[in-house]
């Protein structure tokens, strides 16, 4: 008995040694490797512009003007304005006693058949009440030259309220013959009754001018044609 167990033992034990040498071996687990990747640059996507179509409408039986060329306008020459020289006032005549002085025209003729020759001057004295007399000292001056005449002395004739006026021509002036053209200068004095000064005014010059009277022949039957 004991040697029939012992042989069963031994049998057993070979058959498991048999049925070992069948059995799959193991697999080895391979090591992990490192592989490196290579890392893609980023790369720059162009932005292309959207492109927008404007549809224009065809006219028909419509024509485009055609332009057309424009003239350059040539370079104009304006001549300068003339200079016109103005007629100087004379300055301003320092009046004492007196307002106003003034004259009816600036130019006569010398007395004789040319009109106008005679001129009116008139004075408005500052005091009526004692102004009695005014006094017209007139003469003759060159145009030109320093020449002048003698001083002539008139009365002149009251009109009330203080105004005083007298009608002047060459004729009542001293010295007529030696003068044809030139100023006649003129200066005013008023006086009390008694004769006292109350005003006088500086001399007017450059204001009254006398002209040369040269009349127009006269046509007679010899130079009258039919």
């Amino acid at each position: 008995m004991k040697k029939i167990t012992s042989l069963l033992f031994f049998a057993l034990f070979s058959l498991a040694c048999s049925l070992s040498s069948f059995a799959p071996a193991e697999t080895p687990t391979p090591a992990p490797t490192q592989t490196d990747t290579a890392t893609p640059l980023p790369t720059e996507t162009p932005v292309l512009p959207t492109l927008t179509f404007t549809l224009t409408p065809t006219l028909i039986g419509y024509k485009t003007a055609t332009p057309q060329g424009t003239d350059t306008p040539l370079a104009t020459f304006t001549a300068p304005p003339p200079v016109v020289t103005l007629n100087t006032l004379p300055p301003p005549v320092k009046m004492e006693g007196f307002s106003s002085v003034t004259l009816s025209l600036t130019e006569i003729y010398k007395t004789g058949n040319c009109e106008p020759s005679v001129v009116r001057i008139m004075a408005q004295v500052d005091n009526p009440t004692k102004a009695e007399y005014v006094l017209l000292f007139v003469r003759f001056k060159s145009l030109k030259a320093a020449r002048a005449a003698k001083w002539t002395k008139i009365d002149m004739i009251p009109l009330g309220a203080g105004t005083f006026i007298h009608d002047l021509s060459s004729i009542q002036m001293l010295e007529d013959k030696y003068f044809d053209t030139s100023w006649i200068e003129y200066q005013i004095v008023s006086t009390t009754k008694s004769g006292a000064e109350l005003g006088r005014t500086d001399i007017f010059k450059e204001r009254l001018k006398m002209l040369q009277c040269v009349p127009s022949p006269t046509p007679t039957s010899a130079t009258v044609k039919p």
